[in-house]
């Protein structure tokens, strides 16, 4: 303890870093000769993030953009788009400003731009590290075409509590699948050349810890021992800045007391130090004037905090532009800070080479023919119908027969706004086909589908509006539920089997969106009773953005098919799903609890001195719950298909392991049903006695593998000494020597397991 108390004192003392050498000399070149000729007032003015207004993301919307270009007091802009609305902005900042420096247009593109794919949660079902590449290389190319150059993407902040709405958001509650995410959406936003006009300057966020605040209530405090950090909820972040994200964004909330944005050991010791980060740092939405409210200051004391924290830009709040003069005039904050804010932002622009064309993406050609195409559509279909997660399938009842008639009941049958999901600021939410719409385009005339509302989304009206924000709407009916009810169960009558369309509206996940009730809206669940008093055969396609609670559901309705928020082909995908055209693949990238108190709830946890027995429900003086056993309702990693796979026994080719070596686990997997399919076969180790306790598993590898029926291959896994690292109670990153257990399957729950030792 003592050597962290000295690590952890030597941090929070440590001098200021001066910019890192970026290796480029023209570059380093340019950007101080252009420093060197700018006032104090206009470096300033570089640090200064404004909004077009044009995407709502903030509850404040900047003024007086035009004139602040003009005198050198915007450094960039977001929420503005289209080839010619920013080809005027920028020629305000170039041509009329004094020494026309260009301006950086960001926008959150999240999970797509104008073509949406799966919110991120659903992005992480599918596994597939390609294609969640292609979607952010896609998102990349359309958002480039329209004049962006800077997305606030990707979101890697682990969450273990799915009361906190951005969740969605996010890659959901594991370290391995969710670094390995990071990497790809940055690879495929940044491409290979930042200069290149179709790529996007990524940026990591919510550094750090945003998805563990305490309660799951947005915004709230973070509090967390640091071995907990540098395993668990650091390396995501990490892995972004390794795969070269160019910026990254500071979160909302607190740390150990200190709020991100005026942390300088997370955002200096860490960042800079630590991981060697050379880009450029930005608040989140008026972070800097916030820390007001967290109570360390007035706003120029916290925008100094910020500035000295290793904060670049503001994002809105505009404490930078009003205060930095004087507080260097006071002598709170020197120049050298100033100018290494400054240098860093003229860097990430130069990176994307504005100073070489400040229009190089301005180009109506490109805006015109690069979006919505067909092409990418039919991505955007595929990652859709792959993200999906088969939750149940009673008694083979999916795939549905393409014939006969199917009534789609429900408050989400027939709401086109609502497929993109959450955080798709830049979709076209009046023409994106609803479930409805994009069944009858797959199936045509094959299957006839008949329709009703079933029931409000919400009995509260007041709850249903602030569920349904941001053009989201569902059309509500002020009858009695009863008669709703019974008009919608008298529809489903006439038809061979029920499509329920249930589940959250697309914003009652997302920002500011925290939920203590986890369970399907009641009024809903009375519908989906009903229905299954018909005794015909319901399928429940569940719309959801993050985990739910759904023991009834599981208990009484036979199959479940959970498909997020697909984006914009949502209603082909569920089609093709449903009717078998597509097998699904997708699993769960985070636990689904049986109650709200299971939560956290999370397949890497730790044991306990007295766990409970495996396979037992309750044992008195045992870690355990008197009216709820401890397990999940579904697993991480959980997912079913229309196809069987079988798992042989694991080979290893050796049972002991030295340092330099590798070991070779080698898994049998066949295809033993009637249907081509696709497996994610999920490898987890569990270090047995360490240092510090270590989790029951980890995730350690993955693989997706598409098997024929009938179909057998040994699957293989490489274990080396690097796979067993972690941080010890020191902050050094270690293997110990001693016994391993290794284990492969289909789910964090069901796997085959072995074991092998790590010699010294």
């Amino acid at each position: 303890m003592r050597k962290i108390a000295i690590w952890m004192l030597a941090i929070a003392t440590g001098c200021s870093v001066r910019v890192q050498a970026q290796n480029n000399p023209k570059m380093d070149k340019f950007v101080s000769e252009l420093m060197g000729k700018m006032t104090v007032d206009e470096k300033i003015g570089q640090l200064n993030l404004v909004t077009g207004g044009e995407a709502v993301t903030g509850s404040v919307v900047s003024t007086g953009v035009e004139s602040k270009i003009k005198s050198g007091q915007i450094g960039g802009i977001f929420s503005m788009s289209s080839p010619a609305k920013i080809r005027a902005a920028q020629e305000l900042a170039v041509k009329q400003s004094r020494l026309g420096i260009p301006i950086i247009f960001g926008m959150d593109v999240i999970h797509g731009y104008k073509t949406l794919f799966p919110i991120p949660l659903g992005l992480a079902a599918t596994w597939d590290m390609t294609l969640i590449r292609e979607s952010a290389r896609i998102a990349a190319i359309e958002a480039t075409a329209d004049g962006l150059n800077w997305t606030f993407s990707p979101m890697v902040d682990i969450s273990r509590d799915p009361r906190w709405g951005r969740i969605s958001e996010g890659s959901g509650e594991d370290t391995y699948l969710s670094s390995r995410i990071a990497a790809e959406m940055v690879k495929g936003y940044q491409g290979t050349d930042l200069k290149a006009n179709n790529t996007l300057m990524a940026c990591v966020k919510h550094f750090a810890l945003y998805g563990a605040a305490e309660s799951g209530r947005d915004y709230n405090t973070t509090d967390m021992s640091l071995h907990r950090m540098y395993n668990e909820y650091l390396p995501p972040y990490k892995a972004a800045i390794d795969a070269g994200a160019g910026t990254v964004m500071a979160s909302f909330n607190d740390i150990n007391g200190v709020p991100a944005t005026a942390n300088k050991w997370l955002m200096t010791d860490v960042l800079r130090q630590q991981w060697g980060f050379k880009g450029m740092v930005v608040t989140d939405y008026t972070g800097i004037n916030e820390l007001v409210d967290h109570g360390l200051g007035d706003l120029q004391t916290v925008s100094a905090l910020a500035l000295k924290a290793g904060i670049h830009m503001d994002m809105v709040g505009e404490g930078f532009l009003t205060t930095l003069k004087k507080s260097l005039d006071e002598g709170k904050i020197s120049l050298a800070e100033i100018d290494e804010a400054c240098r860093l932002v003229l860097i990430a622009k130069y990176k994307l080479g504005l100073f070489d064309d400040p229009f190089r993406y301005c180009n109506d050609k490109r805006a015109k023919d690069n979006i919505l195409t067909a092409t990418h559509l039919a991505k955007a279909r595929e990652v859709a119908a792959k993200s999906f997660v088969l939750l149940k399938n009673e008694q083979h009842t999916l795939p549905l027969k393409k014939s006969g008639t199917v009534a789609l009941i429900g408050p989400l049958a027939n709401t086109g706004s609502n497929m993109p999901g959450t955080w798709s600021v830049s979709a076209d939410l009046e023409n994106t086909p609803s479930l409805l719409e994009g069944m009858q385009a797959a199936l045509g005339n094959k299957v006839k589908i008949i329709h009703h509302l079933g029931s409000n989304l919400i009995s509260d009206a007041a709850y249903q509006e602030r569920a349904t924000m941001f053009g989201r709407s569902i059309p509500r009916d002020e009858r009695p539920e009863a008669d709703i009810i019974a008009e919608a169960v008298q529809v489903a009558s006439s038809a061979d089997v029920i499509v329920a369309a249930l589940g959250e509206s697309s914003e009652m996940s997302g920002e500011s969106s925290s939920r203590t009730d986890l369970d399907i809206p009641a009024t809903q669940r009375r519908l989906l009773e009903a229905l299954l008093k018909t005794g015909k055969p319901v399928v429940l396609v569940l719309f959801a953005g993050r985990p739910m609670t759904l023991t009834w559901e599981h208990e009484h309705v036979p199959a479940i098919l959970n498909v997020w928020f697909g984006g914009t082909e949502t209603g082909k995908a569920v089609a093709d799903v449903l009717f078998g055209d597509v097998n699904p693949s997708g699993k769960l990238p985070a636990t689904f609890p049986k109650n709200v108190g299971q939560i956290p709830l999370y397949y890497a946890a730790k044991t306990t001195g007295r766990p409970l027995a495996e396979d037992a429900w309750f044992q008195k003086f045992r870690s355990n719950y008197l009216d709820v056993d401890n397990q999940p309702l579904y697993p991480f990693g959980y997912g079913l298909s229309y196809t069987h796979f079988h798992y042989g026994d694991i080979r290893l080719s050796k049972t002991s392991l030295r340092p330099s070596e590798k070991i070779l686990a080698t898994v049998r997997l066949s295809n033993t049903g009637n249907y081509d399919g696709e497996e994610v076969v999920q490898l987890y180790l569990r270090d047995v006695y360490a240092s510090i306790t270590r989790p029951v598993k980890e995730l350690k590898g993955f693989q997706k593998v598409f098997l024929k029926k009938g179909e057998s291959r040994d699957i293989q896994f490489e274990i080396t000494s690097e796979d067993l690292k972690f941080y010890n109670n020191d902050l050094q990153f270690v293997a110990e020597p001693g016994d391993f257990k290794l284990f492969i399957g289909t789910n964090s729950n069901d796997a085959k397991e072995t074991q092998f030792t790590l010699l010294d």
